[in-house]
């Protein structure tokens, strides 16, 4: 049963994350030739305060902007 965790920076939509979900299945069983009620794919919404690029996180990168 392949268990697939993505990590985004919070701010997309509950459709776009429905869109995500049904990408990623769709490839896996394609790839690993699973059923898709085998796929489990787990979603986390990261707050910008906690992502970090070259040093800084993206909100203080979005307020320098």
């Amino acid at each position: 049963m392949p268990i697939i965790q993505v990590q985004v920076l919070e701010g997309r939509s509950d459709e776009k994350i429905k869109e995500l979900i049904s990408g990623i299945t769709e490839t896996t069983v394609r790839t690993l030739e699973v059923k898709p009620e085998q796929v489990r794919v787990i979603v986390q919404n990261v707050p910008a305060k906690y992502w970090g690029v070259g040093g800084v996180t993206k909100e203080e990168l979005k307020s320098q902007l």
